[in-house]
């Protein structure tokens, strides 16, 4: 595998890669079941990721780790991925960042590399790349896997061309999960009532357009609630810090309950918040700026909702845009249902290889 002009991966793994195989070819020719992934070939996220708990799972249900990907160099959150032949480029324009932090995720799934690759979303980290590549991205429901950040917030996610990937990945990662009742009436935000500075209006309309078709598709009718969120920064920077004060702490908890109750209040009279999973479109790769790409994504990572970031269009020039849909906690398998709706009402082409 080539991976010079995408710069997706930091590590190829062949031979683990062929001796998984091997131990699947070899298990079916003894006679065992096929496992539900047997063959997959699919990337990790980052260097941590092979020994993560998805990772093993996934490896135990059949899938074929073939290499792992690129993540941000860091100091401080960033939206591209670093490699020590350059940045990671974004499938659609070579110009533009694929997102953050699973950009070599994101990006070897919508260059057809694999067909699902392993992410985690701390505060959109699974659901930006996938906007910004033009493929699935998915948050499931604070608390269904155990994680290793000491804030709680980053969650272990799948990135997929297919929805049914990842209702697969969910099935073996997370395992059953909870019958959801058919969701009834959706909301559209397009700025959460506080992330208005930051909208692009372009973006904006093509997710607002998914949207609508989403509503067509799956039969719902549309809520007039309003959905008027404080600004999440403050808090989630604040439970990120280890240097933080015992006041600072106390006010990112008010903060946070704040938004957990008025998210409450929405779901108590809606089934599903639609949102752009983005304010805006993809930058270069010098950088967002002042631009709060997580504007729309990392209050969902405090208020612990599962979300999900599905394929809306592209811009006029051809940048990838994503439509974001929440749900009320634990109804995952509503979120997946309704991206495979959107999947079959709204099919597009896929970037060249």
């Amino acid at each position: 595998m080539t991976d010079d002009r995408l710069r997706a991966f930091v590590e190829v793994t062949a031979d683990a890669a062929t001796a998984a195989a091997r131990r699947v070819d070899a298990g079916l020719a003894a006679g065992h079941p096929a496992p539900r992934l047997a063959g997959v070939p699919i990337a990790v996220k980052g260097r941590t990721g092979m020994r993560s708990v998805q990772t093993r799972r996934l490896c135990a249900a059949g899938a074929v780790p073939i290499g792992v990907t690129s993540t941000p160099r860091g100091p401080g959150p960033q939206t591209w991925g670093y490699t020590d032949r350059g940045p990671t480029r974004n499938p659609w324009r070579a110009d533009l960042s694929p997102g953050g932090s699973s950009a070599g995720s994101a990006a070897a799934v919508a260059a057809g590399v694999v067909p699902l690759a392993t992410g985690s979303d701390g505060a959109g980290s699974t659901r930006i790349p996938a906007a910004w590549c033009g493929i699935f991205g998915y948050k499931p429901t604070t608390g269904l896997l155990p994680t290793a950040d000491p804030a709680g917030l980053t969650v272990a996610g799948p990135l997929a061309r297919d929805p049914r990937d990842l209702a697969a990945w969910a099935e073996v990662v997370l395992g059953p999960l909870p019958t959801a009742t058919a969701p009834v009436t959706a909301t559209w935000s397009a700025d959460l009532g506080h992330a208005t500075e930051h909208l692009d209006d372009e973006v904006v309309t093509i997710a607002g357009t998914a949207a609508e078709s989403l509503v067509d598709a799956a039969g719902l009718r549309w809520s007039g609630r309003p959905v008027l969120l404080a600004d999440p920064s403050r808090a989630w920077t604040t439970l990120r810090d280890a240097q933080a004060t015992a006041a600072d702490r106390t006010a990112a908890a008010g903060l946070r309950a704040d938004n957990d109750r008025l998210l409450t209040a929405v779901f108590a009279a809606t089934d599903v918040l639609l949102t752009p999973t983005t304010p805006g479109r993809p930058h270069g790769h010098d950088g967002p700026g002042a631009h709060m790409s997580v504007a729309l994504t990392w209050v969902f990572n405090l208020s612990g909702h599962p979300a999900i970031s599905v394929p809306a269009g592209r811009t006029a020039d051809g940048a990838p845009v994503g439509l974001q849909i929440v749900a009320r906690h634990r109804a995952d398998r509503q979120l997946l249902e309704l991206a495979r709706t959107l999947a079959a009402a709204r099919i597009a082409p896929g970037p060249a290889r």
